[in-house]
Parts: structure tokens; sequence; C-alpha cells
């Protein structure tokens, strides 16, 4: 449920979750796209979970006021593919055309970004298919398929029926990452947990995978903030 706090132009949208697992109000500002979530107990008032979050006005004005603006794709933009920068530049054609430092893209220009993601969301399903078959048959374990989203709290994940879900924007990471991503999802085929023989699992398909999770931590939001365009 959205809500409105503040008054006139300068109201704030608050999104409110409700969960069972809360004991008491709590406010989060995301570093991605800005959204203010408002946490609260199942049983909770509204009323008084929007009192708290009025209160808290002045701090939540203040992180959205510190959020860098997002990045937006088109022509001399900077995208990165693969984990290199590459500068978006209009060519002829009709395909896009990767180079060392650059990113060719025909067309019209107002959809640059558009066509961008289109090549990374092929680029993504076709080196994540490539890991994931790779340390499947590692495991001698199959999964049930293959899926790309466009996910904000998570780069992977894999269902108890063995499907696994990817971010497309793992293409934009180097290689190393995106197939400790796979490597993570397949492991949970042979352990769904995060127990001391899930994380053995892993460190049997990526040696030296610790690297690779302190990347993602200190560059994932920069990827997720990223806009393509509508």
């Amino acid at each position: 449920m959205e809500r409105r706090i503040g008054a006139g132009e300068q109201h704030v949208v608050v999104m409110l979750r409700r969960t069972r697992a809360a004991r008491r109000f709590s406010l989060r500002v995301s570093r991605i796209d800005g959204r203010v979530t408002l946490t609260m107990p199942a049983r909770a008032s509204e009323r008084e979970a929007l009192r708290f979050a009025e209160d808290q006005i002045g701090w939540i004005r203040g992180r959205l006021a510190g959020l860098a603006p997002p990045d937006t794709v088109g022509p001399g933009a900077s995208v990165p593919v693969f984990g290199v920068p590459r500068l978006v530049v209009a060519g002829t054609g009709r395909q896009i055309e990767l180079a060392p430092d650059r990113i060719v893209v025909p067309g019209d220009p107002a959809a640059a970004g558009r066509r961008v993601a289109a090549f990374l969301k092929v680029a993504a399903r076709d080196r994540l298919a490539e890991a994931c078959d790779r340390h499947a048959a590692a495991l001698g374990l199959g999964y049930a398929g293959l899926r790309l989203r466009d996910t904000r709290s998570r780069w992977g994940s894999c269902s108890a029926a063995g499907e696994l879900m990817f971010s497309w924007r793992l293409a934009m990471a180097p290689p190393g990452v995106l197939d400790y991503v796979a490597a993570h999802e397949v492991a949970h085929l042979a352990e769904m947990n995060h127990s001391p023989a899930f994380w053995a699992v892993v460190a049997r398909l990526v040696p030296g995978h610790a690297a690779q999770r302190a990347w993602l931590r200190a560059n994932g939001a920069r990827l997720q903030a990223i806009r393509f365009g509508g």
C-alpha cells in the first residue's frame, strides 16, 4: 500500500509493509530507486505508523536529497558490459556491435537505452545458461529451467522445484561475478540452505569466491541504479 506523508508538493510517498516478524516501526530509503518503505508489525495501527513516518520526515528528505541521480543509458553515456565500461555511440546497420571501449547502437538514438537493455538480456541468458550447465554437470545434477528478471532484492534464486532465476543486470558485472552467482544458485540444487555444507559446494565450484562476493556487495547497487529508458 502506498500512502503520502508531508504537505503539498513536498509530500513523500511511503510504501507500507506489514510483517509478522516486525516488532516495531522502521523506515528504509532505497539507494537504488529512492523508494521509502515503512515496515510495521502485522497488527499495528496504520495511523500510528504514519504518525511515526511523519515524525521522521526530515530524516527521509535528507536521505532522498543525498541520493545520486541515476545513470541513464543513451548516446554519450557509459555502461558496463561484462565489467568493462563502454561508451554508447550511434551507429548504422541493424545489430548492436560491441567494441573494446564502446557499444555501437544503430537506430533511433531515443531508443538506444532500450536496445542496450535487450542486448544485455540476451548476453546474460547465454552466459548464465553456459555457467549453470557447467556447474550443474560438475555436481551431477540438473535444473528445471532458467528465467531472467530485473530484480531489486537479489541477484539470483533457486526454487524448491529446481528453477533458477537471475537478474539480467549480471551481464554488466565482470564475468567472474556472473559465474559466481550462477554457481551459488546451482549449489542450492544440492543444499537448499546457507549452511557450511552449502558454502563448501560453492567453494568447490568457484574456489576463491569471496572476491566475487565482495565485488557484488561493493558495486551491486550501482548496477541496479542504471536506467535504460521506458
